[in-house]
C-alpha cells in the first residue's frame, strides 16, 4: 500500500505533507512525499522562514518517482499546496502521466485555495486547479468556499451543495468530499464534512471545537486517501477520516497546544 503526496513541508507545526504523512504510515501505509515548499512554519505566524520551491527541483523529484517505479506501485496520489503557478503545471502534467501509466490509480486533489472567504493563492494556480487538476481528479476533498469557488455555486443548503458538487463531477470526479460546512439546515454546534456522489449526500457532523489549529484539512485528505489505499470504499474511508481528525482535535484542546497533536497517533 503506497501513497504518492504532493504537498507543502514545515520544519514546525503540521500543515502538507507535515501533517499528513505520519498519521498514514501510522495506519500502515507507506507514503512517497514530494515537497512543493519548505518553509519554517504555516504563515499564521509572525515570521516566515524558508521558500516556496523552484518548478524545476519539483518537476525532477516527479521524476524521480516515476524512475523508481513507484507511479506503478502506488494506490493513491494525493495533492494539496501547489506553491506557485509554475509548481501548478508541473504537477497537472505528473499527474497525467501517471494515471496514464497506472490506470488503477486514485487521484484525491485537495484544492488548497484559500477559506474563510478569501482566496490565498495566485489567480495562476487556481486556473490550473480549475482547469486541469479538478477534471483528473478522482474525488476531490474542497473546504466550503473551495467547493464555491470551484464550482460558481453559492452553498448555503443542501440543495446547492448538492449542485455545486455535481458541477464539479461532471468534469471528472466520481466524488466530492466537502470539508468544514455549515450549512442551514446543520445543527447549532456542529461541523460538516459531506461526501456527494451520485447525486447522494453522506454526512458527518461532529461537534465545533472551540480551536482551530491549521493543517486539519490536509489531515483529513490523508487519512481518506491512507484509508481507500488499504481498500476502503469512499465513504468509510471519510467516515474513518473524521473520527481520527476529531480525535486529534479534543487531544489538541486537551493539551492547550497551538498546533495539532498528533502523537501518538490516535487509533483504536
Amino acid at each position: 500500500m503506497l501513497v504518492i503526496s504532493i504537498q507543502s513541508q514545515v520544519v514546525h507545526g503540521h500543515v502538507g505533507n507535515s501533517a499528513a504523512v505520519y498519521p498514514m504510515q501510522a495506519e500502515g501505509v507507506s507514503v512517497a512525499a514530494v515537497p512543493t515548499t519548505l518553509l519554517s512554519n504555516h504563515p499564521r505566524y509572525p515570521s516566515l522562514r524558508g521558500r516556496v520551491l523552484d518548478a524545476e527541483l519539483v518537476a525532477d523529484l516527479l521524476v524521480g518517482v516515476e524512475e523508481r517505479g513507484l507511479v506503478e506501485r502506488a494506490s493513491v496520489l494525493v495533492t494539496g499546496y501547489l506553491g506557485s503557478e509554475a509548481n501548478a503545471h508541473a504537477i497537472a502534467d505528473f499527474v497525467a502521466r501517471a494515471r496514464r501509466r497506472n490506470p488503477k490509480l486514485a487521484y484525491l486533489c485537495d484544492p488548497v485555495i484559500g477559506d474563510d472567504g478569501k482566496v490565498y493563492v495566485a489567480g495562476g494556480i487556481l486556473d490550473v486547479v480549475r482547469k486541469r487538476l479538478v477534471p483528473a481528479a478522482s474525488l476531490v476533498t474542497p473546504n466550503q468556499f473551495e467547493l464555491e469557488q470551484l464550482a460558481g455555486v453559492d452553498v448555503t443548503d443542501a440543495a446547492s451543495l448538492l449542485a455545486a458538487s455535481a458541477a464539479l463531477s461532471a468534469q471528472g470526479p466520481s466524488g466530492v468530499v466537502a470539508t468544514g460546512c455549515t450549512l442551514a439546515d446543520t445543527p447549532e454546534g456542529q461541523v460538516e464534512t459531506i461526501l456527494c456522489a451520485n447525486g447522494q449526500a453522506s454526512r458527518f457532523a461532529t461537534v465545533r471545537l472551540p480551536i482551530r489549529p491549521c493543517g486539519t484539512g490536509d489531515l483529513l485528505s490523508g487519512l481518506i486517501a491512507a484509508h481507500v489505499a488499504k481498500g476502503a470504499s469512499v465513504e468509510a474511508a471519510v467516515r474513518a477520516a473524521v473520527d481520527g481528525v476529531f480525535a486529534v482535535l479534543v487531544r489538541t484542546q486537551a493539551q492547550g497546544g497551538e498546533e495539532m497533536s498528533l502523537v501518538p497517533w490516535p487509533r483504536d
